[in-house]
């Protein structure tokens, strides 16, 4: 075993600033994070931000180990052969072991003038960014947000909540991730707001305009500012290096979280597709896959066989402006159950969780290695058995795989 092992954590967001922690319970590892801002991003508030309730950064020094070195800048490309990492400002960085925690972004649009006219919320400056579209706005200017899912609903609820016109173009169902008790309770939270819901095939939107969206069945709605917040995908980074990608462009492992291409290279959170079998992408994925990341890291250098990732969900939080909120009951599987709270309870809940996300990326600083809190998913081993009986043999992939 070498004296001293460099492990590089690409991306300092919840799963990246969870593995870097975990890593620093050897004290033969060293332990780079490299991350293109020089603070912690609160991605689970990046709503509040443009709302003006919550600046939604947190220092680093709050977040993250003493021993974790922070490089800020961005990697252009991973040289698995040289065991290296390019920076967007020159040079390189070298490693023993790679965790690959990029996270995700909000996806490029293809509806006609989406990318020119409509602001994306996924990352800290495109928040920053429609923040200040919106200051620039007449107060009774109409806005318009176009994606029915948690992001969409937060930022709709939270613009409303200011006395902001708005609309909210689902194109699907609202809240399709919901159980249909908890949808029901977002939406009169929303209407009491004067939220204007609009759902079904014929609220697509077809085209965005420097003052107006269209949608599917002809409508136009007046908008001075159009928010975009209808997914996420992942940066291609992965892809750019020659790694194995999915679909999305996440990079694709084994259970243990390993790369089928290369056993130095892990991934954790929202650009990890383990098994073809990626988790959603969620801060509650995220502070679950940072630390397993690491262990398997751990495992390799102490030449033991990492364990299979072990994920499982038990909620999911709506807030719905600073004085209401669901929180939604869910299986381990991620399926919304019947059961849900809402109103003032919801809101507490929702601001407790994104205080305890902070509290326990600081505790893992502070104490590595100690908490494996992490519901366990058991649906997910028959999940997997059920696709490779399904999949015909892949001898190439099988090849590849790490032993």
């Amino acid at each position: 075993m070498p004296q001293n092992v460099e492990v590089v954590v690409i991306g300092g967001g919840y799963a990246g600033v969870m593995a870097a922690n975990r890593l620093t319970q050897r004290p033969d590892v060293t332990v780079t994070l490299v991350n293109p801002r020089p603070h912690f991003v609160e991605r689970i508030r990046l709503h509040q931000l443009v709302g003006g309730s919550h600046a939604a950064v947190v220092d680093y020094r709050k977040v993250l180990a003493d021993g974790v070195g922070l490089v800020v800048d961005s990697v252009q490309r991973i040289d698995a052969a040289e065991r290296s990492v390019t920076l967007a400002a020159g040079g390189t960085v070298g490693y023993d072991y790679l965790i690959y925690a990029v996270g995700s972004a909000s996806t490029v649009p293809r509806v006609p003038g989406a990318a020119e006219f409509a602001h994306p919320i996924a990352a800290l400056d495109e928040a920053q960014r429609l923040r200040a579209a919106l200051d620039t706005a007449l107060p009774a200017a109409a806005v318009t947000v176009v994606g029915g899912g948690s992001t969409g609903i937060e930022t709709a609820a939270e613009l409303a909540e200011q006395g902001r016109t708005v609309t909210l173009v689902c194109g699907g169902v609202l809240g399709p991730s919901l159980h249909p008790r908890g949808r029901r309770s977002v939406t009169r939270r929303l209407a009491a707001l004067g939220v204007s819901v609009l759902e079904g095939p014929g609220a697509r939107v077809t085209e965005v305009t420097r003052e107006a969206v269209r949608l599917e069945d002809g409508r136009e709605l007046p908008s001075a500012v159009t928010v975009w917040a209808t997914g996420f995908g992942v940066p291609d980074l992965a892809d750019r290096s020659g790694f194995s990608t999915d679909g999305l462009g996440r990079l694709r492992t084994d259970e243990t979280l390993t790369s089928v291409d290369d056993v130095r290279v892990v991934a954790a959170g929202d650009a990890a597709a383990p098994s073809d079998l990626p988790f959603r992408m969620s801060c509650q994925a995220a502070v679950q896959l940072g630390p397993q990341a690491a262990e398997t890291v751990l495992s390799r250098i102490a030449g033991e066989h990492p364990a299979p990732v072990d994920v499982g969900f038990f909620s999911q939080c709506v807030s719905l402006g600073r004085r209401a909120g669901v929180f939604q009951l869910s299986g381990r599987d991620d399926t919304a159950r019947r059961h849900h709270l809402g109103g003032r309870t919801g809101a507490g809940l929702k601001e407790f969780v994104c205080k305890g996300t902070v509290w326990q990326l600081s505790y893992e600083a502070r104490r590595p290695g100690t908490r494996t809190w992490w519901a366990k998913d058991a649906k997910r081993r028959q999940l997997l058995e059920d696709q490779r009986s399904a999949a015909p043999a892949d001898p190439e992939r099988a090849a590849r795989a790490p032993r």
